[in-house]
């Protein structure tokens, strides 16, 4: 067996997801440890030409199935590509995001491979000829490590929780791959994107949050116009959503999206274990709620006791005159 990495890539809009670029990063980091070489593969239709990007970004080899049969992501006819890929290659691990596409290809490729799968990952490291892995558990109350003893092993890695690579390398040749389409039980007839114009929440480099403590849905637009002097994206608590108050696709925690990002700012939100899930391992997190008690200052880097619908306004214009 190699001691190469397969990075699977995920592209969509015309560009690779940033989280391709991250899992890129960690590949490469171990790679150089290894003495391996990153690999990368897109699959898609209409992915060909973009892929020899992926060398800019560290992959010293790149493949591409590129196919109509691919154009809509489907765990069955995605996974025998990478099956037979894996098989031809022998990498030691491959690399996937934490996506709606990771999520359903990782373990789906783990089975098929019979091999191990580690989901969620926030950490790697190699000890001598040993890999360990870090990941969340119990709700992210806990952190397990794992070795791994046997290879290859298939990761999902967490958006945001490793450093992308840094780019400016050359592009690379494409091994285009043969695919053979596979008769799907089912088609997607149609798919709808909702046109916000903002920027995806899990890959927003800021986050700007908002709990019950915003007082009613009205106020979010004070989190709004921070986002918007920042550039970050606008999150919500789930007894917001339940309420009403702002979409699901805002959601974030153990039931709805899990975010990482560099900044990430708490507004009126208690800290309610569900919601820490799914943002404790951003880089900075600031918390601002009035009641000095509340468990998010338990995982805040920086705590404000004050009401948000005072500090947020305040914020803002500090931050646009900052920026000015």
């Amino acid at each position: 067996m190699a001691n190469n990495i397969l990075v699977v890539a995920e592209y969509g809009d015309g560009k690779f997801k940033s989280i391709t670029h991250q899992l890129l990063g960690e590949a490469g980091r171990l790679a150089a440890q290894t003495g391996g070489t990153v690999e990368a593969v897109a699959i898609g239709n209409g992915v060909k030409d973009a892929a020899g990007q992926l060398g800019a970004y560290g992959a010293g080899k790149v493949y591409a199935a590129d196919d109509a049969s691919l154009k809509d992501y489907d765990g069955a006819s995605y996974a025998p590509v990478l099956v037979e890929l894996v098989k031809r290659t022998q990498p030691m691990m491959i690399f996937l995001g934490a996506t709606p596409m990771g999520l359903t290809l990782g373990p789906r490729l783990a089975t098929q491979l019979q091999c191990a799968l580690t989901s969620d990952c926030t950490a790697f490291a190699l000890d001598g000829g040993a890999i360990s892995v870090t990941r969340p558990v119990y709700g992210g109350r806990a952190v397990a490590v794992y070795q791994v003893k046997k290879l290859p092993l298939v990761a999902t890695l967490r958006q945001n929780a490793f450093a992308p690579a840094a780019g400016g390398g050359a592009a690379t040749a494409v091994d285009a791959l043969t695919v053979t389409p596979v008769a799907l039980k089912t088609k997607v007839v149609e798919m709808t994107k909702a046109e916000t114009g903002k920027i995806e929440l899990t890959e927003a480099p800021i986050v700007i949050s908002g709990g019950r403590g915003m007082q009613g849905p009205e106020n979010f637009a004070m989190l709004e116009s921070l986002a918007s002097v920042l550039g970050g994206a606008v999150g919500a608590t789930r007894a917001v959503v339940d309420a009403g108050w702002r979409p699901y696709s805002e959601q974030v925690g153990q039931t709805g999206k899990t975010v990482s990002p560099t900044l990430y700012i708490a507004a009126g939100v208690s800290g309610a274990m569900q919601h820490l899930v799914g943002m404790k391992t951003s880089k900075v997190i600031v918390a601002i709620n009035k009641d000095p008690e509340a468990p998010i200052f338990k995982v805040a880097d920086y705590g404000i006791v004050a009401d948000a619908m005072q500090v947020v306004p305040l914020l803002t214009e500090a931050c646009r005159q900052l920026k000015a």
